[in-house]
């Protein structure tokens, strides 16, 4: 049992590890709750359905925070809490670090504000393992204007938000990765999913969260 978050930019290939990481978990016998950030319950997406919308009355900064956090309260205590008591894998796309890097790193928040309401609604719930899939604001940039451009994925109101604020989101997470560098990983994302997976693969049985 191990819970595992994957966090980066846009266009990283978190969603993608995550399905493959999950899939070859599963073939060794392991059972895997696959989750993501905001959402992963019910209530959680309709809240995360008002912080990524384009149209309407955009939130504020604060408003938005603590929107994450409602949304964050709820998926942990209804979903990730009960999986881990269960003894399952626990995968992550997103989650706490997130928060700190796109609502600190991004929008300036006081970041003793944050772990207090991070501390509250994960009620001490920690991940074991974080992975920084590192990616260059340019290649972000470029693998997020393909989704758009084939219908792949609408550009949401985060996706829209200038270089310099995403730019800042990316050193933030570096600055958390090396603040805690025995609980983060990171990876280089420029690469192809299928190296990246091997060298995800490589460092999990390294760290000896996967049999070798």
């Amino acid at each position: 049992m191990a819970f595992i978050v994957f966090e980066g930019l846009d266009g990283s290939g978190k969603s993608t590890l995550i399905k493959k990481l999950k899939s070859l978990l599963e073939t060794e016998g392991q059972s895997v709750v696959l989750t993501h950030e905001p959402g992963g319950t019910p209530l959680a997406e309709e809240i995360r359905d008002m912080l990524l919308r384009t149209e309407g009355e955009a939130p504020t900064a604060l408003t938005e925070l603590l929107l994450y956090e409602a949304s964050r309260a709820q998926h942990v205590e209804m979903k990730i809490c009960p999986a881990l008591k269960k003894g399952d894998w626990v995968l992550c796309d997103r989650f706490t670090g997130s928060t700190l890097a796109f609502q600190c790193g991004g929008r300036n928040i006081d970041r003793q504000l944050i772990d207090s309401l991070n501390a509250i609604a994960t009620q001490g719930t920690e991940p074991d393992l974080w992975v920084l899939l590192d990616l260059s604001l340019e290649e972000s940039l470029r693998r997020r204007q393909r989704r758009d451009e084939v219908g792949e994925k609408a550009l949401d109101r985060f996706e829209l938000e200038a270089n310099e604020f995403h730019n800042n989101v990316r050193n933030y997470y570096l600055k958390l990765a090396k603040e805690a560098p025995k609980k983060w990983l990171v990876l280089n994302a420029e690469s192809s999913v299928d190296d990246v997976f091997l060298e995800l693969q490589s460092r999990l049985k390294d760290l000896g969260w996967m049999p070798s």
